[in-house]
């Protein structure tokens, strides 16, 4: 029986939409903060391209970090167009980053449901 990769690679994109949230929460955060640069992650597809599989950790006692969230780019965001640089020296553009909000929270309730919908199949085909 070949193994079943859907949750390995669930997992990887649950924990790298935990970094770019993170990410967004603190554009949002340092919005009025003087000279802050907003941030924004590397796509999901360039960080699988720099992700090997690894062995899996099985017990907490094992040694071993997330290889996702050390392998996730974090780098100084486009500027927008609508703002520019403020003259704070500020890039953070709110309506964007609530975008991003927005898209985190959508990509990370398809991802869920479809590990639910395959593990409810998984299942139903044990069960028979």
């Amino acid at each position: 029986m070949q193994p079943i990769q859907l949750f390995a690679l669930a997992s990887r994109q649950a924990e790298w939409l935990s970094v770019r949230q993170e990410v967004v929460a603190t554009n949002i955060a340092n919005a009025n903060t003087p000279q802050y640069r907003a941030k924004d992650v590397a796509s999901f597809d360039a960080v699988m391209d720099n992700t090997s599989m690894r062995m899996a950790r099985t017990n907490a006692a094992h040694f071993g970090d997330s290889a996702l969230s050390n392998n996730v780019k974090v780098e100084d965001a486009a500027l927008n167009d609508e703002i520019g640089i403020q003259e704070s020296g500020n890039t953070v553009a709110l309506s964007k980053e609530l975008s991003k909000a927005g898209e985190i929270k959508r990509q990370y309730e398809l991802s869920s449901n479809l590990v639910q919908s395959f593990n409810s199949m998984m299942l139903l085909t044990v069960k028979r």
